[in-house]
């Protein structure tokens, strides 16, 4: 048995509690698993998720078999000490069906699985903007914005990202909240036209800061 935790932890009858998993660089929650005290003590001393499962009745590690791992960069336990977070980084889909989270399926009002493949559970509000942006690529609609930029061209894109560069200067100078909020919420939109454009994802850009933030890569030797 690993060494007891130090810090008062809330497990439940059956010596249990949930975990979320949160891919560490978008925010996706990419998985819910349960651990004993055990498997908490080997995850904080690996680095390496690790869960109890309850139908084998033993101890795992997640991707001892397919070899997509998760990799922990944070733990964070909530309020009432019940629930642990776990901000994580991916060697690959965490899902058994191959999709990279387990949350896939939208539910509709009457509780029904609505769309079987959406992918608008992941990550947050710039994602969903790059997905409209893609979607408006893909299959153009009369009178949209983000169509007649595309039909524009590239350079028309690239236009606009200098202009709402330019509006972001003159908010900053002149100080005011509001109006640096709302320039600068154009530019990231124009910019996300851009990534559009060339088909780059957010996750692209995400695993370039987590580089040059230093927490990126996955360990050696693990």
């Amino acid at each position: 048995m690993s060494q007891a935790l130090v810090e008062p932890v809330k497990f439940n009858e059956q010596g249990l509690l949930p975990v979320v998993i949160q891919d560490w660089l978008d925010g996706t929650v990419l998985m819910l698993g349960y651990m004993n005290e055990e498997a908490v003590a080997k995850t904080l001393a690996t680095r390496r998720v690790h869960f109890w499962s309850r139908s084998r009745n033993r101890l795992w590690e997640k991707g001892e078999t397919s070899g997509n791992k998760l990799h922990v960069k944070e733990l964070f336990i909530d309020c009432d000490r019940d629930t642990i977070l776990v901000k994580a980084q991916p060697a690959g889909p965490t899902c058994h069906t191959g999709e990279r989270a387990c949350f896939f399926s939208r539910m509709n009002e009457q509780g029904q699985v609505a769309q079987a493949n959406s992918q608008e559970a992941q990550g947050g509000i710039l994602e969903g903007v790059l997905r409209t942006i893609q979607e408006r690529r893909a299959n153009p609609q009369a009178g949209s914005y983000t169509s007649k930029l595309f039909d524009g061209g590239q350079d028309k894109i690239l236009k606009k990202v200098a202009e709402e560069a330019g509006e972001v200067l003159l908010a900053s100078k002149g100080g005011k909240k509001e109006e640096i909020v709302y320039e600068v919420a154009d530019l990231l939109f124009h910019t996300l036209m851009v990534l559009g454009y060339h088909q780059v994802s957010l996750q692209d850009i995400y695993e370039e800061l987590g580089r040059r933030f230093g927490k990126s890569g996955l360990r050696t030797g693990t």
